[in-house]
C-alpha cells in the first residue's frame, strides 16, 4: 500500500500575490521576508494589500537560518505578537523556514523549548500556533509545500530538522513575478536545489507513484529550463517554468523527504560554507550512479528523466548538464581526497536523510 499526503492550498499565477487578502480571511498577520524586500518594494506593497491586518513586519531574516539569531526573534515574536494568528512568510527557504519556527507556540515563550524538541524529537503540546501562508521569490526550496524546517547551530556544528503537525503551510502563493529579480547566483543555487529535491524522490525508499511522477516532471522541466533562464534572467515564461518545475519537485519530496545527497549537504554547508542549492547538487551525478541498479522501478524513471538508454549515457548527462552551468562535479573542489569522500558519503547514509536512500551503503 502507498498513500500521498499534502494539505497544503496551492494557488499558481502571475500576480497571485494580490489573493492575499482573500486566503488571510480577515486574519491579522506578521509578515515575516528578507533585509532587501524593503528595497524592491515588497515591504510596501504587503502593507499596500493589507493596511491594518499588517501587524509588524520581521525583515532581518538571513540565510541558513541559525538558533543563536532565532532565539531571541522567537521570543520576540512570542511577546510582542502573540495574539495575531498568522504568519506571512515572503521570501526564499531560509524566510519560510525561519517563519515555521516562528509560528510555534512553546508553553512559556521561551526558545529554549523548542531548542529542546529540535535536539530530542517529540511534539510541543497544544497551543496557540499561528498558520503559515508561504510566498516564495525563489524556485527551488519546496519549503512553501512541506512541514520541515532546517534550521542550524553553526556554534555547535549541527543541522536541526523541525517537523510539527501545524508547520504545514496553510497556502502557498506561486507568483513567478515575484522571481524576477532575483540575481542569477541565487537562480541557479535555487534550481539545483529543485533539481536535487526531484531526483532525490526519485532514488528514494518512500517513493510513490504519485511521487515519482510529480518528480520526473519537475526534473525534465528544470534540465530544459535552467540553462535557458540563465542566459536571459528577466524572462517572465521561463521564471514561471521555473516555479512550477519547483513546485512540482517541493511536492514529490514533501511524500518522500530528500536523500543521501542532501545528507551529505550538511557537512559541506557546515564546514565549507557552501550555499545549499550547490552543496546539494555538485555530488548528484555521483549519487546518480551510485543509485542505478537498485530498483528496475527507479533506473526506469530515472532513465526517462535524461532520455537516457543506459545508465552511464545518464550519469555523463547530468554531469554535462552541471559543468555547463557551472558547477564543479569534483569533490576536490572542497579540498576532500578520495579517502575523505568515502568516509563522508558513509558517514551520509548513516544520517536521517541519508537512509532514505535507495541503495543500503555499508
Amino acid at each position: 500500500m502507498w498513500t500521498y499526503h499534502n494539505p497544503v492550498n496551492i494557488q499558481a499565477a502571475p500576480g497571485a500575490l494580490a489573493r492575499l487578502a482573500g486566503l488571510l480571511a480577515g486574519r491579522d498577520c506578521i509578515l515575516v521576508t528578507f533585509p532587501q524586500a524593503h528595497g524592491l518594494g515588497l515591504v510596501e506593497r504587503m502593507q499596500a494589500l493589507l493596511g491594518a491586518q499588517l501587524r509588524g513586519v520581521i525583515s532581518d531574516i538571513q540565510p541558513n537560518p541559525d538558533v543563536q539569531w532565532l532565539a531571541p526573534l522567537y521570543e520576540q515574536v512570542q511577546r510582542d505578537h502573540a495574539d495575531v494568528p498568522c504568519v506571512v512568510a515572503l521570501g526564499g527557504g531560509s524566510v519560510i523556514d525561519s517563519a515555521k519556527a516562528l509560528l510555534c507556540a512553546t508553553p512559556s515563550g521561551r526558545f529554549a523549548e523548542l531548542l529542546a524538541v529540535l535536539e530530542q524529537g517529540g511534539e510541543l503540546p497544544p497551543g496557540a500556533h499561528k498558520a503559515l501562508i508561504a510566498i516564495p521569490t525563489t524556485a527551488g526550496t519546496g519549503s512553501e509545500v512541506t512541514p520541515w524546517a532546517t534550521l542550524w547551530d553553526q556554534a555547535g556544528g549541527r543541522k536541526h530538522s523541525l517537523h510539527q503537525r501545524w508547520t504545514w503551510p496553510e497556502a502557498a502563493l506561486i507568483d513567478a513575478d515575484l522571481m524576477l529579480s532575483l540575481p542569477a547566483g541565487a537562480t541557479l543555487a535555487s534550481g539545483l536545489d529543485a533539481l536535487s529535491h526531484a531526483l532525490e524522490s526519485l532514488w528514494n525508499v518512500n517513493r510513490n507513484p504519485v511521487s515519482s511522477q510529480l518528480a520526473v516532471g519537475a526534473a525534465r522541466r528544470i534540465l530544459r529550463t535552467l540553462p535557458a533562464l540563465m542566459q536571459d534572467l528577466g524572462d517572465a515564461g521561463l521564471r514561471a517554468e521555473m516555479a512550477e518545475a519547483a513546485l512540482l519537485a517541493g511536492l514529490a519530496f514533501s511524500n518522500t523527504k530528500t536523500a543521501l545527497a542532501h545528507s551529505l549537504s550538511y557537512d559541506i554547508t557546515l564546514r565549507y560554507g557552501q550555499v545549499h542549492g550547490i552543496a546539494c547538487s555538485f555530488s548528484l551525478p555521483l549519487v546518480l550512479e551510485m543509485a542505478l541498479g537498485a530498483d528496475a522501478q527507479c533506473d526506469a524513471a530515472l532513465l526517462s528523466v535524461f532520455d537516457a538508454a543506459s545508465g552511464e549515457v545518464a550519469v555523463a548527462s547530468l554531469r554535462d548538464f552541471l559543468q555547463r552551468l557551472g558547477v564543479s562535479t569534483d569533490p576536490a573542489q572542497f579540498g576532500l581526497s578520495a579517502g575523505d569522500w568515502q568516509q563522508m558519503v558513509q558517514s551520509a547514509a548513516r544520517g536521517p536523510r541519508g537512509r532514505n536512500f535507495i541503495r543500503a551503503l555499508a
